[in-house]
């Protein structure tokens, strides 16, 4: 791990973006933005939508990412950053990428022997009863609909009918990517991984239960009387431990770098499925991470300093 730039480095906070995850990453900007100052750092906040944000962040040593969604999670903004040469926390331009887009990022955990659900593409130029038949050959009922590149679970639909897949499919625009995968029944777990002096440390997995929801969709996620949290999860030890060596190796399969969460489901019969990775996880206070980090033993502070630290300043190409 590279040192700081100088004794006193100007982080820039940078949060906001354009993506539907806007409000979330507002909420984390201003979470790690609170923990820098209070912490005696030199720190700005700036959003990537500003006016003034090219020419504000080519003046800071570092750029904390404290966002997410498209424009932000998925390459776009780390490639300008490697372009304009500000060293920035989280993953590169190929791990955000292939994170970001859950289609590539399931065959690439998958080929590293981790267990992934069936995935049925949703091909643009079909009509709608073409797609219905084709999901329900490969993929079969029930069924979730996503979109290829997007977080928060924003605009997933679950369909335990053909009535009901062939109304989402009406619906989505298939050029911007869809997908869909078998409604795997069980629990809902998340497993942080950071990285701490270039070791990989897997957090204690939290169970994220949704209260009233079939899943743990978008409504459930952003308010916090829809869902119920556990951790660490009330899971047997080997299923734990399964997890987290899980979460590791697919944070080494994409290439990620310094903090990533990933998503999996646990079935009644202890079977572990992965589901997707976010490169770039939500800081909130009370957020999936910062949670398993408090369990942990990692107080809000010291996982804003970790993931600071674990930015790489060495200016070296990495892809």
């Amino acid at each position: 791990m590279a040192p700081v730039p100088n004794e006193n480095p100007l982080v820039a906070v940078v949060t906001g973006g354009k993506s539907t995850e806007r409000e979330r990453s507002l909420l984390s900007g201003k979470a790690v933005f609170e923990s820098l100052t209070n912490q005696g750092y030199r720190a700005v906040m700036l959003d990537t939508t500003a006016a003034d944000f090219d020419t504000e962040v080519r003046n800071v040593d570092i750029a904390f990412l404290a966002i997410a969604g498209q424009h932000a999670e998925d390459g776009h903004l780390q490639g300008y950053l490697e372009t304009i040469g500000v060293p920035y926390t989280g993953s590169g331009v190929l791990a955000s990428a292939t994170g970001m887009a859950k289609t590539v990022s399931k065959k690439l955990v998958a080929e590293a022997g981790i267990e992934v659900a069936t995935t049925g593409l949703i091909e643009p130029g079909k009509t709608t009863g073409e797609i219905v038949a084709d999901l329900l050959a490969t993929v079969g009922l029930p069924l979730i609909v996503k979109p290829i590149s997007e977080g928060g679970s924003i605009g997933m639909v679950l369909a335990r009918d053909t009535d009901t897949l062939t109304t989402a499919i009406a619906r989505i625009d298939a050029e911007q990517g869809w997908f869909a995968e078998p409604f795997v029944e069980g629990t809902p777990v998340t497993c942080g991984v950071l990285d701490v002096d270039g070791s990989l440390m897997p957090l204690p997995p939290l169970e994220t239960l949704p209260t009233s929801a079939e899943f743990y969709d978008y409504a459930s996620k952003r308010d916090d009387t829809l869902h119920e949290y556990r951790c660490p999860a009330e899971l047997p030890a080997d299923v734990i431990a399964f997890l987290q060596t899980s979460a590791v190796a697919a944070h080494r399969a994409l290439g990620c770098s310094g903090h990533s969460r990933s998503d999996f489901i646990v079935t009644t019969a202890g079977q572990v499925v992965w589901l997707e990775l976010n490169s770039l996880p939500g800081l909130s206070h009370h957020g999936n991470l910062a949670t398993m980090a408090n369990v942990a033993g990692i107080d809000y502070d010291q996982l804003v300093r970790m993931i600071l630290t674990s930015a790489d300043l060495s200016g070296g190409y990495r892809p």
